[in-house]
């Protein structure tokens, strides 16, 4: 049996017989954990064990799937195993709809209470009551000192125009905060589970930005999830450029293309 098999038995009091790695666990080990009496549940390791629990917490408040926490301690979470076939093709709509009811829980303020990080990305969370001031304190200067020298004017430039280009008070929505594909389990044409989030409250369009970064939805999830507000286009790179940043600082400058391209589309 594995430490991490070992772990979970030991948070849940009961008798521990197999485990199997699970798809994902770049920043984390993920294991299905197999019991005595033969249930089967998520095994996953994390810093921010406690703080993920209660974004999952937050996510199934708002009456959208997610898998339930069945232990958690400092380093670890077990969590509830939720059917998944693999295939998003069928579930655009329905993911639409889950996501827009998502983003209809508010918070008071942009932000969390709690910071967070991607493995040694940091992501400061502290509130702010412009969202403008949020994106480019808490987003876009953290990485400055992280990223080559001809990003960082633009990144700073794009920062001050912040105030022009993104709404100053939208609603608090509650956001996923790392919504692409791989954190959506979906079975039989629904989505069975958000999972791996990084929640904050802030603008909606940051996890379509997100979502659409990777993948392509189409009409389907647009129908689902509603009309867009005006203006999203000229918003698209500039919240895709945040995720361009994180994955340029934890994988390397095979992604420096992805921030250059998003800095572009955004005028600067």
């Amino acid at each position: 049996m594995t430490n991490l098999a070992a772990h979970a038995s030991r948070l849940l009091g009961r008798g521990a017989i197999g485990s199997t790695p699970l798809h994902g666990g770049d920043l984390s080990e993920i294991q299905m954990v197999t019991l005595e009496g033969g249930t089967r549940l998520v095994a996953k390791s994390g810093e921010t064990a406690k703080t993920e629990a209660d974004m999952l917490a937050a996510i199934r408040a708002a009456d959208v799937p997610a898998p339930a926490v069945l232990a958690c301690d400092e380093t670890m979470l077990v969590l509830e195993l939720l059917p998944d076939d693999g295939s998003l093709s069928n579930t655009w709509a329905d993911l639409g709809e889950k996501i827009r009811r998502l983003h209809a829980a508010l918070g008071s303020a942009y932000g969390w209470e709690k910071d967070y990080r991607f493995h040694t990305v940091s992501i400061p969370n502290m509130y702010a009551e412009s969202w403008p001031q949020f994106w480019a304190e808490r987003r876009l200067l953290p990485s400055l000192p992280h990223v080559a020298a001809s990003f960082v004017p633009r990144i700073e430039k794009l920062a001050a125009r912040l105030g022009e280009i993104l709404p100053t008070t939208p609603p608090p929505s509650l956001l996923h905060g790392d919504l692409w594909s791989g954190n959506i389990l979906s079975y039989k044409g629904k989505t069975s589970g958000l999972i791996d989030p990084a929640c904050y409250y802030g603008h909606g369009e940051v996890d379509l930005a997100m979502l659409h970064l990777f993948a392509s939805p189409g009409p389907e999830f647009q129908a689902g999830y509603g009309e867009l507000e005006a203006g999203w286009e000229a918003r698209l790179p500039i919240y895709q450029l945040w995720p361009a940043l994180v994955h340029l600082r934890l994988f390397g400058s095979g992604y420096s293309g992805m921030v250059d391209r998003m800095l572009r589309a955004a005028g600067v």
